[in-house]
């Protein structure tokens, strides 16, 4: 699996269940954290609305089109 702290994405897919508020399958949001990186954990902003710090491996880094990315920067 590719290192995902290397190039911080805007969004990443989450592949666990094993958080109240995380969707496996669901796109998230982050938020550049250096100390989080360093830790090998990403910020999101969570299904409370709030940003936490998971560890990077309940998420993948996936390449969205532009127009994806477009639409999600616009509903966030």
């Amino acid at each position: 699996m590719p290192k995902i702290r290397n190039i911080p994405p805007k969004y990443l897919l989450c592949i666990t269940n094993s958080e109240p508020d995380l969707q496996k399958g669901k796109l998230y949001k982050v938020l550049r954290d250096q100390s989080a990186t360093k830790s090998k954990h990403v910020r999101v902003i969570d299904d409370s609305g709030e940003d936490y710090l998971y560890p990077e491996t309940f998420f993948i880094r996936i390449e969205l089109p532009q127009e994806a990315k477009r639409a999600l920067s616009r509903a966030s």
